[in-house]
């Protein structure tokens, strides 16, 4: 949540400070390290939705990773450039104009708008990014007068690329329960309503980008992430206790599974726990959808994965209970959903 008259990152940037402000530095077990050769030899799976073999590249690319890269998709082209380039000319613009439009601190975590900072516990470090939240669905919850007005086609953009993700992202989760042998629409079902948000991030140029994060070290709370990014990078996912970089790919939209799905699924499929590192030279700008249940659904694991050779692992949990324990706690990997493991 937003504190009184809080600094932005982007301002701080290009202020020139020439050293990173105490509140952003992270401890040195978080840290960024220099990349290491054998992550870089590994790269995130590519899955080609227009593939007959799809489904099979799904299921691979969920068992061994929890994320992947999809193609051919259907999402215009078009669509994703006009979104991200939206994202750009908000942060582009004068700061008078965006604090317009700031998080209401009143609203709680996670409250609409531009904002800094999302976390609760005032005492934690800082990550390197200012962002933009939208809450785009269910269509009760979308009011594009929450969103700018001085960034031409803006509105219009967010509520078409609401749509377009919406229906990529039940696409996706039809393919995943199959390749489960699950029902297609047991995924969907079992996360109900759908409540979206989209968040355009914004990362600035760092001081001192070795001490700093602009995400910091996390899996999903919700059901399923679609995000698309520019071409500068920066997005790293943990796998095998190394962390991989994940570069742009044109016209790509990276998928990572969430907490709740590795619930639903029983751990056959798990989050992916994923940062973002920052550069000294460069902005970068992501846009996040998130797919999640409303706060007030149960999340269960469903009966189909689990037997005698296969116990039960999570306990169940009301999403709202889950988004609480997150925001409250912080992040940090995946303590929130290892909260819920039951002891075998």
């Amino acid at each position: 949540m937003e504190t009184a008259s809080p600094a932005r990152v982007q301002a701080l940037a290009e202020a020139g400070v020439p050293h990173l402000p105490a509140q952003y530095v992270q401890p040195p077990e978080h840290r960024p390290a220099p990349s290491s050769h054998p992550a870089a030899a590994l790269s995130i799976p590519v899955v080609d939705l227009s593939s007959a073999s799809a489904a099979d590249a799904v299921r691979a690319a969920c068992e061994d990773w929890g994320a992947f890269h999809v193609i051919g998709h259907g999402v215009p082209v078009e669509l994703l450039d006009a979104m991200r380039g939206a994202g750009l000319a908000f942060f582009r613009s004068p700061m008078e104009d965006k604090l317009r439009f700031a998080c209401d601190p009143a609203r709680g975590a996670a409250a609409e708008g531009y904002g800094s900072r999302m976390l609760a516990n005032d005492d934690s470090v800082l990550d390197w990014r200012d962002y933009f939240d939208h809450h785009t669905l269910p269509e009760s919850r979308r009011n594009p007068s929450n969103w700018p007005d001085f960034v031409p086609g803006y509105r219009d953009t967010v509520v078409k690329y609401s749509n377009s993700m919406k229906d990529l992202a039940q696409r996706l989760l039809q393919i995943i329960s199959e390749s489960l042998n699950l029902p297609s629409s047991y995924i969907e079902e079992a996360v109900g309503e759908v409540y979206q948000n989209i968040t355009i991030s914004y990362y600035s140029p760092c001081p001192q980008p070795d001490l700093a994060l602009g995400l910091q070290s996390h899996s999903d709370m919700g059901a399923i992430t679609l995000l698309i990014q520019d071409d500068v990078g920066g997005l790293e996912l943990m796998k095998d206790g190394m962390w991989i970089p994940v570069p742009p790919l044109p016209d790509a939209i990276l998928v990572i599974l969430a907490d709740q799905t590795e619930i639903i699924t029983n751990g056959r499929y798990k989050s992916s726990v994923h940062r973002a590192v920052v550069n000294a030279e460069r902005a970068r700008l992501s846009v996040a959808t998130f797919y999640d249940p409303s706060k007030s659904r149960k999340i269960c694991t469903t009966p189909l994965l689990v037997s005698r050779d296969e116990q039960q692992k999570y306990r169940d949990i009301v999403y709202g209970d889950y988004v609480s324990s997150w925001y409250s706690k912080g992040p940090e990997g995946k303590r929130n959903i290892d909260a819920l493991l039951i002891q075998q």
